[in-house]
């Protein structure tokens, strides 16, 4: 059997090679996957060639989801070789082969022994090849096909999502496109029409569509309200098959919200309000709350208020609370029972955001009246004067009038009023106030000058009054409360020339001691000025004199300089101090107050030794005097030891040594000058 098989092969080589242009068009075929033909042995050296009947084949075809008791024929495998006597046996491999798909050996018949499902499985691709059943020799060259799973209606179809969530402005016009919903079918779309899919809306309508074939849905009316109706709910239905009778369907639901636009505008529900203010209110303080209400939404609904007209205008003002969206009407200015007890106001409330759209809705504002009643209350009295200034002399006796205050009580019913100093401002109690008509007295003189200290002012008293009202309308004001106001007074006191000028300092002067043949100096041993405790009106200026009776003094004069100073000048020379060392000279000094005022001040001239530059040694009293009974040499050595005691004590100013030599007539003297300090 292997020699003929080895033969044969070299004769189909053969005439391969001599006959290839007549052979050429039978390769061809055999590349044609097919199940037949065979090759048969002839005379010696001699091969034929059979015509080839064929069935061409490549797929077979099975219905997915087969639920019959018997296994599924997919088709049959046959060559043209089989003579029915058993010889060949069919084969079969690839994918399901065994388990899903096997083969009768004998007969090539195939079967599907399982149920199969096309969504989890589309095609198999199989094997086939017919074999010598004793030898398992190929008779024919493996061919490949494909079983195909036929596709069923089996699947519905399904939504992406189980439920969507849409939005879409209020008063849209018809058509406007809300949202697409999409489904899948898991059947096959290039069979049939198991995977068409239909759209259709089962609930929603009249006000919502869906396009059939997109599964766009779309507003069906116009002017949908949101604050009518602010959220739908719509089914939408896809269906296979193209919608036709025996397609199976799915639905999803659909949640559409209406958003909000500016289509209304606000509206005061009242036409009037009525509100109350104490005239006792203090500007910023609340008198009411006005509210405009607006159905939309959001800044839609946001609304400002304003006042647009009315009598208080001026008093009262308008702000907008946005939390709350109320207009806060509050106090501007006071207002006065006594002087108007009602006000109307013409209040104005706006939209802030205004849609161009729907203009035409407008306008969008409302306006709406309010009144409000000015109520009485216990208001403190008031003075005519917000402050005062009065004028007393000083000096005055107790109990002069200084003035008076006057306040009056505003409410309607002019209750008495009662006045007391605050005691606070008036410490020392220098004056008293009559508490039935506001008089103010003196209660002891005053002294400018004092007053003027303890102040620490210049020429005013600031004296501050707490005047009490009493209010006597307990049935008006039940608690009985008392009202004060307070006003500023200022006491002048004025000045009366009751001090006289002195020295404005504890001036000293001195003068050289000199011989009779020295000329007079023209320069003044000192100047001086004067100082008055009195005000300038009854002060400078000052005029300087010597006494009546020393005004022919032969040492000292005084000349005035006419600017309030004056110089003190020697008249005479030759002063010495073993004479006279120290002068005392009056002086009077007169202001030009009426009445003057004058006083009588002692300068203090000392007499001092000076170089012959004129400048100033000593002005102590008469030097010490040692007799020149002793020698030099003792002189030195006591004038030594004197050195060595001040060298050793504490810093001196000054030591002065005159040595006045000696003559036979007259011992010589030394005289030692100095000033010795404490430490």
């Amino acid at each position: 059997m292997k020699e003929n098989y080895c033969l044969q092969a070299a004769l189909v080589c053969l005439g391969m090679l001599c006959h290839s242009q007549a052979f050429a068009p039978e390769r061809r075929g055999h590349l044609r996957p097919s199940f037949h033909g065979h090759h048969e042995k002839g005379k010696e050296g001699q091969v034929l060639q059979r015509s080839k009947r064929g069935w061409v084949w490549n797929q077979f075809f099975v219905i997915e989801e087969y639920t019959g008791p018997d296994p599924v024929l997919v088709g049959r495998l046959h060559s043209d070789i089989d003579s029915g006597d058993g010889n060949i046996k069919y084969i079969l491999s690839g994918e399901g082969a065994g388990t899903i798909f096997v083969i009768d050996d004998k007969s090539g018949n195939i079967h599907a022994t399982k149920t199969l499902d096309r969504e989890e499985r589309a095609q198999y691709t199989l094997m086939a090849q017919a074999v010598d059943r004793d030898t398992n020799r190929p008779l024919e060259p493996p061919s490949e096909f494909i079983v195909k799973v036929q596709d069923i209606n089996d699947n519905p179809p399904e939504f992406l999502h189980e439920t969507y969530h849409a939005n879409v402005p209020e008063r849209s016009n018809v058509g406007t496109s809300v949202i697409q919903v999409t489904a899948s079918d898991a059947d096959d779309p290039t069979y049939g029409n198991s995977a068409k899919l239909v759209y259709s809306i089962l609930e929603g309508q009249p006000y919502f569509s869906v396009e059939a074939q997109t599964g766009i849905i779309r507003t069906a009316l116009p002017n949908m309200d949101r604050e009518a109706k602010e959220e739908y709910h719509v089914v939408i239905q896809a269906k296979d098959m193209g919608g036709h009778m025996g397609g199976l369907s799915g639905t999803t639901k659909v949640t559409i919200t209406l958003t909000d636009v500016n289509d209304n505008p606000p509206k005061f529900p009242q036409s009037v309000y009525q509100m109350s203010v104490s005239e006792a209110a203090v500007p910023g303080e609340e008198v009411g709350r006005v509210k405009a209400k607006d159905p939309d939404i959001g800044e839609n609904g946001l609304v400002t208020y304003s006042i647009v007209d009315g009598d208080g205008m001026e008093l009262f003002e308008i702000t907008t609370d946005y939390e709350t969206q109320e207009g806060v009407i509050k106090l501007k200015k006071p207002v006065d029972f006594e002087t108007k007890r009602a006000y109307s106001l013409k209040v104005e409330a706006a939209n802030v955001h205004i849609d161009p759209k729907f203009i035409s809705n407008g306008p969008f504002k409302d306006t709406v009246t309010v009144k409000i009643a000015v109520e009485d209350a216990d208001e403190p009295p008031m003075f005519l004067a917000p402050s005062y200034i009065h004028e007393v002399q000083e000096n005055a006796a107790a109990g002069t009038v200084v003035g008076r205050v006057h306040a009056k009580d505003p409410d309607a019913a002019n209750s008495p009023i009662r006045y007391s100093i605050d005691r606070h401002t008036d410490l020392d109690r220098f004056f008293t106030i009559n508490p039935e008509d506001g008089f103010i007295k003196t209660t002891k003189p005053l002294d400018r000058e004092e007053t003027l200290t303890l102040s620490q002012q210049y020429a005013w008293t600031n004296v501050y009054f707490s005047l009490t009202f009493l209010d006597c309308l307990h049935s008006l004001f039940p608690d009985n409360r008392h009202q004060e106001a307070k006003v500023p007074v200022a006491i002048r006191i004025l000045d009366v020339n009751d001090n006289a000028p002195k020295f404005a300092a504890p001036y000293e002067g001195f003068i050289c001691e000199s011989d009779q043949t020295k000329p007079l100096s023209n320069q003044p041993i000192v100047t001086i000025s004067a100082d008055d405790k009195d005000d300038t009106a009854n002060g400078p200026r000052f005029i300087f004199s010597l006494p009546p009776e020393i005004i022919h003094n032969p040492n000292f004069t005084v000349r005035d300089n006419r600017d309030n100073t004056a110089g003190v000048y020697a008249r005479r020379g030759g002063f010495s101090r073993q004479k006279q060392d120290l002068y005392l000279l009056p002086i009077v000094i007169s202001d030009g107050g009426i009445p003057p005022m004058s006083s009588t001040n002692t300068l203090t001239i000392k007499v001092c030794g000076c170089d012959v530059n004129g400048a100033l040694l000593s002005c102590n009293a008469e030097a010490y005097i040692l007799n020149a009974g002793l020698s030099t040499g003792a002189l030195i050595a006591i004038l030594a030891c004197i050195v060595i005691l001040l060298g050793t004590s504490s810093p001196r100013e000054d030591m002065r040594l005159l040595y006045l030599g000696s003559t036979t007539e007259s011992p010589a003297r030394l005289m030692i000058r100095f000033p010795i300090k404490l430490v």
